[in-house]
């Protein structure tokens, strides 16, 4: 296999993209290579370097712990619990959020053999007993899986004394939030409801 194909190969392995759409995007880069191709691969070269996972709250970030975590402005009285980084990207862009979160990996599924210990379920109970944490946001995506792992989550956290709500109007069942506009999203953060 030539370099071409190997590179329309790989881009084709990104979500969203195809053979051809990554057919289209390897022409474009390889007839600018200087304004495209090359920054681009110093911008892969430095990702691949610099950005790491936040011992936190799961995001992704060039430092650890993570800008969010480490922003002072920040409400530590209440955890947004999202999915997957994309949710907390997707939050994050609509500005709306101003306390902390939590990224657990993916949801609960045993048809997958996903179960607890697979997820930051343990991590997120050990924060939610911090004596400043007072409200968690169940900001799971409303599909099956991230209802299951909702309830599993309310379910471990019974008993602690920590408000447990869900996102409120705005979401359709088996919406994901990384698909959401921001206005959407700020109106279901806004109008979070208790969750169970």
């Amino acid at each position: 296999m030539n370099e071409i194909e190997s590179l329309i190969q790989s881009l084709a392995r990104l979500p969203g993209l195809g053979p051809r759409s990554a057919r289209r995007a390897v022409l474009s880069m390889l007839q600018r290579r200087e304004t495209v191709l090359d920054p681009l691969i110093r911008a892969l070269v430095a990702a691949r370097d610099g950005v790491r996972t936040c011992s936190r709250c799961g995001n992704l970030d060039t430092t650890d712990p993570c800008a969010i975590c480490t922003d002072p402005r920040r409400d530590d009285s209440v955890i947004c619990v999202v999915e997957d980084v994309a949710d907390l990207w997707a939050l994050e862009r609509g500005g709306s959020f101003r306390g902390r979160y939590h990224v657990l990996g993916g949801t609960l599924s045993a048809l997958d053999g996903v179960g607890p210990d697979d997820l930051a379920i343990p991590a997120l109970v050990e924060r939610a007993r911090a004596p400043e944490v007072r409200e968690l946001i169940l900001a799971t995506n409303a599909t099956v899986e991230g209802q299951t792992t909702a309830h599993y989550i309310a379910d471990r956290l019974a008993g602690t004394g920590v408000t447990l709500s869900g996102l409120g109007l705005g979401v359709p069942m088996g919406g994901e939030l990384d698909y959401l506009d921001d206005g959407t999203l700020g109106a279901a953060l806004r109008a979070r409801r208790p969750f169970g």
